[in-house]
């Protein structure tokens, strides 16, 4: 029997849920149980949610943790993070307090420009293009006055408007590329109305408009996190030694991209975390900071170490795209309460304080990696996992994490300890 359905958005929830349980379920009560024990219990709120994407059925609850005692540029801060995988907050909070008191991280935004683009195609005189491009340039600002407005009362708005030849790359292929301030805004509708206006405004008969849309690829908006203190001072029975097994293996990750791939993954694990808990666009931050990673034409990480003069010194730059006002940072009642907890901190200072949770997540992998290895600690807190898939008990829990203090922790290893203790 065809699934297939027409109207399926003008249905009313209920009904969405009940044809859903019906062609795709056989455990349809439960199904539909499953689905609606996570609605709210607030209606308001429950409609707030429902009307941010379409044909919402339910939510899909994520942890939702704070990582305390990071110090950055001297302030104090508890970083909210939305995370599934075990380990990532507890690392990144252990890392916080080790740097805590060895001068915290430091941050710098090098750089806040967007970019934006109109793609077209001409296949004319390029010295009548470039005629033509010089007498709507003024133009092409006048007509997004409107749009620009509020904006340029913040210190934003449109910063250059330049013509780019990339018929070499594609015959016929031009470019208005459009760089932008946008303050404190992430600036994604604002950016792409601008385009569209000027797209409008430069289209003639021999000139075809292909699309106009913004770039997440942001090079230009760049920030710094670091962290160093004299070798000495990392502690450990051999701070000389760490120092340079760590400085490896990020060398290891500038020059080795299988390995690259998984260490900037590590990366994300804490900015994705930040990203989502306040509201912000983590797939344009991945996609963006992928492309950075790989600008030199070799994918290379993000974080960068040295060893000298008996100082250690780690640090990341990294184009960060994010907003603290407008979208869902105004709408969410969690992301408001993540900015809330960071002090309502401007676009700049949310830059700089998910490059830090990056960061100290990198520090603590490198860490783990160059030391015990990375399961030791990842693994011990996956045990709870492990055992509430197993459906244990608070006591069993207790019992079988006693056992596995000193003791690698695998699958296999926790199954048959719990089989056991059942038996």
């Amino acid at each position: 029997m065809p699934k297939v359905i027409s109207g399926f958005s003008k249905l009313s929830k209920e009904d969405k849920i009940d044809w859903l349980a019906k062609n795709f379920f056989n455990n349809q009560n439960e199904t539909i149980n499953v689905i609606k024990q996570y609605w709210n219990d607030n209606s308001k709120l429950q409609q707030l949610h429902d009307d941010f994407i379409e044909n919402t059925i339910t939510n899909f609850y994520m942890p939702y943790g704070i990582a305390p005692n990071f110090i950055i540029n001297n302030k104090e801060y508890v970083i909210p993070m939305v995370v599934e995988e075990s380990s990532v907050v507890a690392a990144a909070a252990l890392v916080a307090k080790f740097w805590s008191t060895r001068g915290g991280f430091k941050t710098t935004v090098i750089s806040t420009t967007k970019i934006g683009q109109v793609h077209f195609m001409f296949a004319g005189d390029k010295k009548e293009l470039t005629s033509y491009f010089n007498e709507q340039k003024s133009k092409l600002r006048e007509v997004t006055s409107s749009i620009t407005k509020n904006m340029e009362k913040r210190g934003g708005g449109i910063l250059d408007i330049e013509l780019i030849d990339k018929t070499k790359q594609l015959d016929n292929y031009y470019q208005l590329h459009v760089t932008f301030e946008t303050k404190d805004s992430m600036g994604a509708n604002f950016i792409n109305s601008c385009l569209e206006a000027m797209a409008n405004q430069f289209k003639r008969h021999d000139i075809e408009i292909v699309m106009s849309i913004l770039s997440n690829y942001v090079p230009e908006c760049i920030v710094k996190s670091e962290v160093s203190c004299l070798i000495s001072d990392l502690g450990g029975e051999n701070p000389e030694k760490f120092a340079k097994k760590f400085e490896q293996a990020v060398k290891i990750a500038e020059i080795e991209p299988y390995r690259a791939v998984t260490h900037n993954k590590g990366i994300m694990n804490g900015i994705d975390a930040v990203v989502l808990a306040t509201g912000n666009d983590f797939r344009a931050i991945e996609a963006g900071a992928h492309a950075y990673a790989s600008k030199g034409g070799c994918y290379k990480s993000l974080t960068h170490c040295e060893v000298k003069n008996g100082v250690f010194k780690f640090w990341i730059e990294i184009p960060l795209a994010v907003g603290t006002v407008g979208g869902l940072t105004a709408l969410h009642p969690m992301a408001k309460l993540s900015l809330d907890m960071l002090n309502r901190p401007s676009a700049r200072e949310l830059m700089e304080i998910m490059a830090t949770a990056g960061l100290a997540q990198n520090f603590a992998a490198l860490r783990a990696l160059t030391t015990k290895g990375i399961q030791h600690g990842h693994m011990k807190m996956h045990l709870m996992n492990i055992l509430n898939q197993l459906g244990a008990t608070a006591e069993e829990k207790n019992t079988i994490a006693k056992k596995f203090e000193n003791v690698t922790v695998s699958h296999s290893a926790v199954v048959e300890a719990f089989n056991k203790l059942r038996e």
